[in-house]
């Protein structure tokens, strides 16, 4: 692999996004690179909320501040807070998650690091593949991580949904109480 300076990891809050992060901070380490978890958020009914409502900034800044809480879950769940011994800059920017993670790690020295996603017929005709579309569009090497094998294993709809809320709060539990709190995580505000 080439000079690496800084490892970008895609951070959704979903189950295979927590062993991607847990990647990124060991390649981070090993090359002495700067960590970036990214996690991406758009109005929950999209633009058209927004422009709406484009008088009410301070929803804007609810949906912001949400972002900033779904990072620290994962950020807790992979590491029990932010990683030690390495430099990590978390990041919540608006906009699309594939467009914006193959936009954010475009230098020479990126490495972007996603989960690979589920696959389902219905998650790629609606556009939902992420890792698809980094992996089509990157400027930088991407390494894709495939989820846990549980969570392949938990299914769709609502019971998969829920196993897979329920794992994230169980990883954050374990990881707590295995790792000593390091640095807490916080946004600039």
């Amino acid at each position: 692999m080439p000079d690496i300076r800084r490892v970008f990891a895609g951070v959704s809050g979903s189950p295979g996004s927590v062993p991607a992060l847990r990647q990124a901070a060991d390649l981070a380490r090993h090359h002495g690179a700067v960590l970036i978890p990214l996690h991406t958020w758009v109005p929950p009914e999209g633009d058209i909320q927004e422009r709406k409502h484009p008088w009410h900034p301070e929803l804007r800044q609810l949906w912001e501040d949400d972002a900033w809480q779904r990072m620290r879950a994962a950020l807790d769940a992979a590491f029990g807070g932010l990683p030690a011994e390495i430099t990590t800059q978390p990041v919540v920017l608006r906009g699309k998650p594939g467009p914006v993670l193959t936009g954010a790690a475009r230098r020479a020295g990126d490495l972007l690091i996603i989960g690979a996603g589920r696959r389902g017929l219905l998650r790629r005709l609606a556009g939902w593949d992420v890792s698809r579309y980094c992996l089509a569009h990157a400027h930088c090497p991407v390494l894709a991580i495939p989820p846990p094998v549980l969570a392949q294993h938990a299914g769709h709809g609502l019971r998969g949904r829920a196993f897979r809320r329920h794992w994230l709060q169980a990883t954050t539990q374990a990881t707590q109480q295995a790792t000593p709190r390091a640095r807490s995580g916080h946004h600039p505000t």
